[in-house]
């Protein structure tokens, strides 16, 4: 039996970064480890937002990765924005939220928008313009199509009512993208209802939008979370993405490409807390020597960064598979549960590795703790891809 050759073996497959993707991921590097690291700490204990450091962002186009350059933006691939994703969300995961959210919410306008829709918003948002997604609500996070907001057709607009909450960005974006039902008549039917739905890009300032106080929450404090209320708002028909109905489905094309960034955040994530146990392993000692030479901390430490690297071929693949336009629902939900759930334990272990430490708010890990948490719920939770994996394989 003939052995093949090594570039045999190899064709169609690699995991060498182009020189371009290496530029690319340098930038992102650099900026985490000078402009957002050293400043980490301090958004995290005065839960602002980092102001300073999104106009940076913006001026390297950080906050228009996926927007196409006819429109304003860097049109980076869906694999080079992971290898963006992953260097800034080790830096600091609540500001690399608070850049990356507008890349989500421009998304509808990218999958369903017309180009005179792409090229207005995604050159307002090259003009340094702030956007949120509005899909969850008090009653619908999983269930998508559980949402209650209404835009019933009064002549050429639409009249918007209802809420949305935990809505990342939405304290300082100036437009929202919204799900609504437009025939709220089906929302009651649970075979038709998915045909009910509608997106619309939905101004800061038009009367009847309202935006409460940011949430308290347990991490990411330097990424902003609020309620987003429609009081009768009256949106016109230009502002709607794509046909009456198509909402749903825009919703889900729109995991298919966030689910990947997500999961490279928790890489990131998680990367920063390997690095962090290998650093303090080798200088802590006990017994004579520095702690990774007792089998019980090396070990631990091994795992970590096994998990950490198989989280990331995971979600290379999933931004892969969109950037050659083939189906990567399973493989975004693989992506998404693995890495979050991987992240979760890395951090937890970074913190064992610390010891007492580790506890205290001093060092870094217990910042990661926190912060990793919502990789597990948010874009769709550990569970809920685990769901998905289940129906794709058995059909």
């Amino acid at each position: 039996m003939a052995v093949a050759a090594p570039q045999d073996v190899m064709s169609g497959v690699g995991f060498k970064l182009t020189e371009e993707q290496k530029m690319i991921r340098q930038l992102a590097r650099d900026f985490a480890r000078n402009e957002i690291a050293p400043v980490a700490e301090k958004y995290d204990l005065s839960h602002e937002y980092p102001w300073p450091v999104v106009k940076k962002a913006q001026e390297l186009g950080l906050t228009t990765m996926g927007i196409p350059e006819q429109f304003g933006g860097l049109g980076l691939s869906l694999f080079e924005e992971c290898l963006v994703s992953e260097e800034l969300a080790w830096g600091c995961s609540g500001i690399s939220t608070a850049l990356g959210v507008n890349g989500l919410g421009m998304l509808p306008v990218l999958i369903a928008g017309s180009d005179e829709q792409k090229s207005e918003y995604g050159g307002r948002i090259a003009d340094g313009e702030l956007c949120a997604y509005c899909v969850t609500e008090p009653e619908a996070g999983s269930d998508v199509a559980g949402i209650h907001t209404t835009a019933v057709r009064d002549g050429d607009h639409y009249v918007l009512n209802g809420g949305k909450t935990f809505i990342t960005g939405a304290t300082h974006a100036n437009f929202y993208t919204v799900l609504a039902y437009t025939s709220p008549d089906l929302r009651t039917d649970r075979k038709a209802r998915y045909k009910g739905m509608s997106f619309f890009v939905v101004e800061r300032d038009w009367e009847g939008v309202s935006v409460g106080n940011p949430f308290h929450k347990m991490g990411q404090h330097a990424s902003d979370t609020a309620e987003v209320r429609f009081d009768n708002v009256r949106v016109p028909e230009s502002h709607r993405l794509s046909a009456e109905g198509s909402g749903f489905m825009t919703a889900m094309k729109v995991f298919d490409f966030s689910r990947p960034s997500v999961a490279a955040g928790a890489v990131g994530v998680a990367q920063r807390a390997l690095d962090e146990a290998i650093k303090y392993a080798k200088e802590r000692t006990t017994m004579g020597r520095p702690i990774f030479m007792h089998q019980a901390i090396g070990h631990m430490v091994a795992d970590m960064a096994m998990q950490v690297e198989a989280a990331r071929m995971l979600t290379w693949k999933a931004a892969w598979s969109v950037d050659a336009g083939a189906k990567n629902t399973t493989a975004a939900a693989y992506a998404k549960a693995y890495a979050a759930d991987m992240a979760m334990k890395v951090c937890t272990d970074a913190v064992q590795v610390f010891g007492g430490y580790g506890y205290m708010s001093e060092y870094p890990v217990e910042k990661l703790m926190r912060d990793v948490k919502i990789y597990q719920i948010y874009e769709g939770t550990s569970q809920i891809q685990r769901n998905i994996i289940v129906r794709e394989l058995f059909g």
